[in-house]
């Protein structure tokens, strides 16, 4: 008796199917009209080319099309990107609903944090009860915390000015932050079942024998689940008038969010996004900074000249040290260098279409802008000083304004940062503790190998990662 389907009549409808689904995707769809390669219209697989066996270097491949198709084009079958400086106040604003692309964002394996959650109304309920908690006032009622970790950090670095060894200043300042890592992200985008099956592994497993990013970053994740359920449980009794500081945890258990938003799961996922997102990236940030100060006698002669004369810099109001024009141009060049976020950022406008020249965007497609490209573009700065750090281009407020509309290392609009206030007194306090304090020399250092975007790890990832080796010695005043 015949089979009732051949291996033929197999082969044949799976090459009709994919055949139609390449046609209507490159013809039909209503992205179709966009310009863009013809295979990553057709497939995601394009992207997961470069995304894992190129390991993490679409951002790259997008700039190339921008290049040969103009400043919008069709990165897949179902996504925009846009590399036009002029539009970027326009796509991440306050006004209007703006989702985040779900395909994108839940492949970071934290089901409901906020910085993950792809609806803009659920998204604005979750970061209530979390907006005063890192609001400016509340930053600066813990400067006494940063301080601490700022005495810790130069009191490891003071050790090693005594011993004249040399010391890795980059793996210092991760230590002021916190290490952590996994490559899960890119893999999960493309293979939806990784995430979810490396996680169903035991945790314990997979920091005695994953490779050192997943490990570190389970262990992480095993300690912030353990600490988080604990609080959630001490919230439910917390006081007024207890002397335990309240966290993250306690805003969240006592808000009006619904009982599903306040189970240990839906916590540790904003509580291991939120710690997490400013930890490396404000890490980079110094460690590129830091760098640059110290290399180069004259912005660190100006640093030095413009620091109040005090003995201790814990005494200097943060209001202060925000009010210096010459520092404050020197953590905002860092920041545009290295804003910190490598990979695009999409929106998605759920009730509307968008407008760009002459195109129509359908509504509900995602639209995605790199600020990393943005700051690095060489029509907003000059061909030779794209790349190049220069604080003075931020020293005079009118010059400043030509660039503040193209300026964004928190980001944009209704997803901007929710711990920017935070991260940019930690900045502020570390420059002014490491310049008053310490002499640096980076003898044989290659800036270009150590600070240029090498790949999309979500974070920027650079050569070098996190390694700034130098000698070090006391600052005689």
């Amino acid at each position: 008796m015949e089979p009732f389907l051949s291996w033929q009549s197999i082969v044949v409808t799976v090459a009709l199917y994919f055949f139609t689904l390449a046609f209507y995707r490159l013809y039909l769809h209503p992205l179709a009209k966009f310009p863009g390669p013809k295979l990553a219209a057709i497939t995601r697989y394009y992207e997961a080319y470069y995304d894992i066996i190129k390991n993490g270097q679409y951002i790259f491949r997008i700039a190339e099309m921008h290049k040969k198709y103009g400043p919008i084009v069709r990165i897949s079958p179902y996504e925009l990107h846009i590399n036009d400086p002029f539009y970027f106040e326009k796509l991440y604003r306050h006004e209007g609903r703006w989702n985040k692309y779900a395909w994108a964002v839940e492949a970071h394996n934290a089901p409901g944090g906020i910085i993950f959650t792809p609806d803009h109304d659920q998204h604005k309920a979750r970061r209530l009860p979390l907006n005063s908690y890192f609001s400016k006032a509340s930053v600066l009622r813990r400067r006494e915390l940063i301080d601490r970790k700022i005495e810790k950090l130069c009191s490891r670095i003071s050790e090693f000015a005594s011993t004249k060894k040399p010391i890795d200043l980059g793996a210092g300042i991760s230590a002021f932050q916190r290490d952590g890592g996994g490559t899960m992200w890119r893999l999960t985008k493309h293979i939806r079942w990784y995430g979810p099956a490396m996680l169903s592994i035991p945790k314990d497993f997979l920091i005695k024998n994953a490779d050192p990013d997943t490990a570190n970053y389970m262990r992480y994740a095993k300690d912030s689940e353990q600490e988080t359920a604990r609080l959630l449980k001490a919230a439910a009794f917390y006081k007024p008038d207890d002397d335990t500081p309240r966290t993250i945890v306690h805003e969240i258990f006592d808000s009006n969010l619904p009982p599903e938003d306040k189970t240990v799961n839906r916590v540790f996922s904003d509580v291991v996004t939120v710690t997490g997102a400013g930890f490396e990236t404000t890490s980079s940030v110094l460690r590129l900074i830091v760098y640059h100060v110290f290399n180069n006698p004259d912005i660190l002669r100006r640093l030095r000249a413009e620091l109040p004369t005090t003995t201790s810099t814990n005494s200097i109001p943060l209001q202060t040290l925000e009010q210096l024009p010459y520092l404050t141009a020197v953590l905002m060049e860092g920041m545009r260098l290295s804003p910190a976020i490598a990979t695009r950022s999409q929106r998605i406008a759920p009730d509307r279409d968008l407008i760009y020249n002459k195109y129509r965007i359908p509504t509900g497609t995602p639209v995605g802008m790199t600020v990393f490209l943005m700051h690095t573009d060489e029509k907003i700065y000059e061909l030779d000083a794209a790349h190049r750090f220069d604080p003075e281009r931020w020293v005079n407020l009118e010059s400043r304004k030509k660039f503040d509309k193209f300026y964004a290392p928190f980001g944009r609009g209704t997803r901007i940062c929710l711990g920017m206030h935070l991260a940019w007194a930690e900045m502020y306090l570390v420059m002014a503790a490491l310049v008053s304090k310490f002499d640096f020399n980076f003898e044989g250092f290659v800036p270009e190998d150590h600070f240029e975007v090498m790949s999309d790890q979500f974070i920027i990832c650079t050569k070098g990662k996190a390694v700034l080796e130098a000698r070090v010695s006391l600052h005689k005043t």
